[in-house]
């Protein structure tokens, strides 16, 4: 089932893919046996960008389902809570509502176990479910690798990028997780025949080796780009991100952080990108916006509840170009 709504004006930002409920330690450096505590939240990486985009006053909608159980209400409520339209956020009575748990190794170690057997609902969205209406006239489209793991949603992510027809603003995001792949091979088939429906692709190196067998980042980006996207962008961590297009290289330097959680640094990015590319900023400011809303993020336990507003963004691009 799904929410009613009006038809109004075009959305900013659809999104499709992973919505769930994160259960993450209060307790940093000991393994799950050992943690005694544990914090609620909103979590899954379409979930994160909706709410990042919308933290930067972005209309939003998630295209995702749940289980009908109390994770699954809590998960609408806190979409809703933080901003975002549950109008496409379906219920399936038969399927529980997914759960991930990490453990806290700062600075750079945190395992996830997800929850999501015999499949996430998530994964179990029909191409005749979608409103391909609502998907064609929003301004921005985004999804991810994952959604094209299993059917029914492989067949209806490519039915929505049909639906797009190669609309500007038609996002990748290549977060490609092995854990829900049959084999690297079929992950790499399937990221191959995406590629020719969008128009801008963002992942780190590790996932640009599975999407175009490169981790160097300018043969990767080149990669994608001679794959057909018009922008293609590779994060690279501690050493920060690249952007290309065919007439422009972009390269900017990651922001210092005292890391406590770095799961959802990439999600901050994507809301970035999406506010960035919606206002039609040049590549630099978006990249900067999208370095400095990760590095907010991942100074911090949670990842839905952590995204910035843009008061925060400026904020530390105006302390990091003092202190320059």
């Amino acid at each position: 089932m799904f929410s009613s709504f009006e038809a109004g004006p075009p959305l900013d930002a659809v999104v499709m893919g992973r919505v769930g409920v994160d259960l993450y330690p209060l307790q940093d450096g000991v393994g799950l046996e050992d943690v005694t505590t544990f914090q609620k939240y909103l979590g899954g990486s379409a979930a994160n960008v909706s709410v990042a985009a919308a933290r930067y006053g972005r209309s939003a909608a998630l295209i995702s389902r749940t289980g009908d159980d109390p994770f699954g209400r809590y998960v609408r409520r806190e979409l809703t809570r933080l901003g975002v339209s549950d109008r496409f956020l379906g219920v399936l009575p038969k399927l529980k509502t997914p759960i991930t748990f990490c453990e806290i190794f700062p600075p750079d170690s945190f395992p996830l176990y997800f929850y999501r057997e015999p499949i996430a609902p998530d994964l179990v969205v029909h191409p005749e479910e979608l409103d391909l209406e609502q998907i064609r006239d929003a301004r921005l489209y985004w999804s991810t690798v994952t959604g094209l793991s299993r059917e029914p949603s492989r067949e209806a992510h490519f039915a929505a990028w049909r639906a797009r027809e190669r609309r500007p603003h038609t996002v990748l995001d290549l977060d490609y997780r092995a854990m829900f792949w049959a084999s690297p091979e079929e992950a790499r088939e399937q990221v191959a025949l995406a590629l020719e429906h969008v128009t801008v692709a963002v992942g780190n190196r590790e996932e640009c080796e599975i999407a175009v067998g490169e981790t160097e980042p300018d043969r990767a980006a080149d990669a994608l780009l001679d794959r057909g996207v018009e922008l293609a962008i590779v994060k690279q961590g501690p050493r920060g991100v690249l952007a290309k297009t065919r007439d422009e290289r972009v390269e900017v330097a990651p922001f210092p952080v005292d890391v406590v959680n770095g799961l959802g640094a990439g999600d901050g990015f994507g809301g970035a990108l999406i506010h960035g590319l919606l206002a039609g900023w040049e590549l630099e400011r978006i990249l900067s916006w999208g370095n400095a809303a990760g590095a907010i993020v991942a100074g911090r336990r949670e990842c839905s509840t952590a995204m910035p507003d843009a008061g925060e963004v400026e904020r530390l691009l105006e302390e990091v170009r003092l202190h320059a």
